[in-house]
């Protein structure tokens, strides 16, 4: 029975083709990304590891408003098991090309205080010994072209400052090693930007030969009570397997979104496989009959059929593994090329990466084959030497169909049951769209004669080639399901997510023309607090004609931590509207505040009531809830006073800076904004389009990767249409000789093939369509928990697309079987069984 598989497999190479590549693009995608992910990793954590080569025990504050002052440093320096110690002051620092533009991504472009040879080698020029001198790396020096002597422009908290440039230096910074810049101030100008002076964020100590990590840490920790009681000691050990932690689980996420789409490309896939057997075994009654009939039992004829599963299974996972190592090689470069931060490193391919390459080829194949092979065993010898196909009985019908309704019914109530939960909502609502995909799956078969039916009118037009290619589409089907399911579950999904970043776009333009009235918006590119003196620079320019910085500051509220949004009390009113159910702006002033909606049911607050508060600073005192608005994603929480909360916030910040100007939001009032700050390429002036042409580019950024990640899952379902027609034009070899023998020439057929290629992929696009609009409306209801004024918004443009290129794919798909089908000999074909 082996040797008869391998010889089937090699006797239907042809129709198996589909299979395989079906089945090696899921596993290609699988080990693709286990591959990179690991090859990621890897980079990560020996940039980690070396960037903790000296370090023994690292001393770091408690928080940040409490930093490490120098007398820990000397008591540090001076123990006996200390070899040597470093001092560190770090903080976000942009860094701006030659040509004015932003270098690198906002959370990798960092700066510090230079702290010695040993630390931070100095390759070119030397370190920096006054407030307007500092030093590069590398790396930076080399991709902006900037040399010792060189004035860099850079931005700590929004001002821009003009430095020279007197050293460039190497380092073994895994941050740096990323991708990411450091720039090197002294020291002293590093705590006056970053901290305060005479204070550090972190103490490296290397301990002296024969001092054991652990025992210096003891040591360290005996001081810290005296001089900081916050203040933690950590060994270099730990740090370094804490940080490889932190990287496997920041990658984990990432590893799991590309594999769950990698799953949904398999799962589509299976779709393909079992049609294909299900044919092969049809195909294949007699043969299989004949080996009943010479002693075969049922358990060997199901083996039979899964051994040559298990062949394909093997092909196509070697194959796709080695297709992923080259998949995995051009996402880190493409990656490379749009400007990600990635360390250097070679590919790493680990033996589980090619065991579960295969494992998931084989399990997929032979699981997906499982139904058809044991269908195979069930067929009687004589029926099938008699070439009498049993069709499914009334039972196995009804059974279907019930088992479809049951699956489809939880399914919704599941997913309108999620829809409406603010804890877990999003579990349940997955879990119920997958029950209602699995249910409309199942019940396919009964949806495809009316839906393929309504799509009679548009198809007598084209006559007898249109009439015979919708009774062919629903002559099997079952099989007219399976081929439709696979394209139904990719515009699902596609669908679901256009519909909810449409609607969401949609939000958030009404909400930024509803809600602001100021005409510009200031803040940093990296989400990085602004200085108080960016809004002092804005509010005396001519032409301002009122501004209010937006400043957050941590207090405690009532006994519990609380983020305050700080405004300019006598100026908020012309620059923001915001919907009242209790109260207006006004009751912004002094001790006076107001508070969202979602706050106040959450801390059981009402308009009147006294609140105690205790500012970051220690002062205490009272605020009053002066009115309740309804907050929204422009601005929530409470609201108070500038003049009431700066005085007790030891380092003031700013998110935003909201602007009104004379003559409204022009060219000309920009450029004024622009200029007035520096020309800082981190800084942003944004007038109401431009808030809403940012979110749109992120949100159509975020679609345009989910387009790609779910393209696979197309592709696989094209792939089952073309292996469907494929196999179809051979089992109705005998029809198409005898239509061509009555009549129908060759462009006939190719036109019949077409059109019900055609079909099936229109009736796959309109059932995901449709449960995809569906979906997006239930996801509207979690999304509704953060975003109250979020309304379904239906994007019949892109919906028109992707009906048009369903169409597209059905008449593509069709190309090479209507080809195959117009080339049949007409008198061997009726000749064929």
């Amino acid at each position: 029975m082996f040797r008869t598989a391998l010889r089937n497999v090699l006797a239907h190479k042809a129709r198996l083709l589909m299979t395989v590549l079906a089945v090696m693009l899921g596993v290609s995608f699988v080990s693709g990304t286990l591959v990179f992910t690991d090859t990621i990793g890897d980079a990560f954590r020996k940039a980690s590891a070396k960037s903790y080569a000296d370090v023994s025990v690292a001393v770091t504050p408690g928080d940040t408003d409490h930093p490490l002052p120098q007398r820990l440093l000397d008591e540090i320096d001076r123990l006996p098991g200390a070899e040597s110690t470093t001092a560190t002051v770090t903080g976000f620092t942009a860094v701006a090309d030659k040509k004015g533009r932003l270098v690198g991504d906002g959370w990798s472009t960092r700066g510090g205080n230079y702290a010695g040879e040993d630390r931070y080698p100095i390759h070119e020029g030397r370190p920096p010994r006054s407030s307007s001198e500092v030093a590069l790396d590398s790396r930076t020096a080399e991709r902006t072209g900037y040399t010792v002597g060189d004035t860099v422009r850079m931005s700590v908290d929004g001002p821009v400052m003009e430095q020279k440039v007197t050293g460039v230096f190497t380092t073994d910074d895994g941050n740096v090693a990323a991708g990411g810049s450091l720039v090197l101030f002294d020291t002293a100008t590093a705590q006056k930007l970053f901290a305060k002076p005479g204070t550090y964020d972190e103490i490296d100590v290397k301990a002296a030969p024969g001092t054991t990590e652990s025992a210096l840490r003891a040591e360290v920790e005996k001081l810290l009570p005296r001089h900081a009681e916050d203040a933690s000691a950590t060994t270099g050990g730990k740090l370094a397997d804490q940080e490889a932690r932190q990287i496997a689980d920041d990658l984990g996420s990432f590893n799991t979104t590309l594999l769950t789409f990698a799953g949904i490309a398999l799962f589509v896939g299976i779709f393909i496989i079992a049609n294909t057997f299900t044919m092969l075994v049809a195909q294949r009654t007699k043969e299989l009959a004949l080996l009943r009939a010479v002693g075969a039992s049922r358990r060997q004829v199901t083996r039979s059929v899964l051994v040559e599963a298990l062949v394909v299974g093997v092909v196509a996972g070697f194959t796709g593994f080695l297709l992923g190592i080259g998949i995995a090689a051009v996402m880190r470069t493409v990656l490379a090329s749009t400007g990600a931060t990635l360390p250097d490193g070679s590919l790493v391919v680990q033996p589980g990466t090619a065991g579960a390459a295969l494992a998931v080829g084989v399990g997929v194949t032979v699981l997906a084959a499982w139904l058809p092979a044991r269908r195979a065993a069930k067929i009687p010898p004589v029926a099938a030497m008699g070439s009498v196909h049993a069709p499914a009985t009334v039972k196995g019908l009804v059974l279907r169909n019930t088992l479809g309704a049951l699956l489809s019914a939880s399914g919704i109530a599941l997913v309108l049951v999620g829809s409406g939960l603010k804890e877990n909502g999003n579990t349940v609502l997955g879990g119920g769209a997958a029950l209602l995909l699995v249910g409309v799956f199942v019940l396919t078969p009964l949806l495809s004669r009316p839906v393929i039916a309504a799509a009679g009118p548009l198809l007598r037009p084209l006559g007898v080639t249109g009439k015979l290619a919708r009774q062919n589409a629903v002559r099997n089907p079952r099989r007219t399901a399976a081929t439709a399911s696979a394209l139904m579950i990719g515009l699902t999904l596609i669908t679901a997510l256009t519909v909810v970043a449409t609607s969401v776009k949609s939000t958030v333009d009404e909400l930024a023309a509803a809600h602001l009235k100021s005409d510009y918006q200031i803040s940093m590119a990296t989400y990085q607090e602004l200085s108080p003196e960016v809004a002092e620079q804005v509010a005396a320019l001519d032409g301002v004609t009122v501004s209010s910085a937006l400043r957050n500051a941590r207090t405690e509220l009532g006994g519990e931590t609380e983020w305050i949004t700080g405004v300019d009390a006598p100026q908020i009113g012309r620059l923001l509207s915001l919907d009242f159910v209790h109260g207006s702006l006004a009751a912004v002033h002094g001790e006076s505040v107001v508070v969202d909606t979602d706050t106040a049911k959450r801390r059981g607050w009402h308009a009147g009531q006294s609140v105690p508060v205790r500012y970051a600073d220690g002062t205490k005192g009272r605020l009053t809830i002066g009115g309740v608005y309804e907050g929204g994603d422009l601005i929530n929480g409470v609201i108070v006073d500038n003049a009431t909360v700066t005085p007790h916030t030891p380092k003031a910040g700013d998110m935003r800076v909201l602007v009104k100007m004379a003559g409204g939001a022009d060219e000309a009032n920009r450029d004024a904004l622009v200029k007035a700050l520096g020309g800082n390429p981190v800084v942003k002036v944004q007038d109401k389009a431009d808030t809403s042409r940012e979110i749109s580019s992120t949100i159509d950024l975020m679609l345009n990767i989910l387009y790609g990640l779910l393209a696979m899952a197309v592709l696989v379902a094209v792939l089952g249409v073309v292996n469907t027609l494929a196999m179809s034009v051979f089992e109705r070899k005998h029809e198409i000789g005898m239509l061509r023998a009555i009549g129908l020439d060759r462009s006939a057929v190719k036109r019949m093939i077409r059109l019900e290629s055609l079909v099936i992929s229109l009736f796959g696009a309109v059932l995901g369509i449709g449960l995809g609009v569906f979906l997006a409306w239930a996801v509207g209801g979690l999304i509704r928990a953060d975003l109250s004024s979020y309304a379904l918004v239906l994007p019949w443009d892109r919906i028109g697309v992707f009906l048009a290129i369903a169409a597209v794919v059905g008449v593509l798909a069709a190309l090479w079987p209507a080809r195959r089908a117009a080339r049949l000999h007409m008198l061997e074909s009726i000749k064929a069984e």
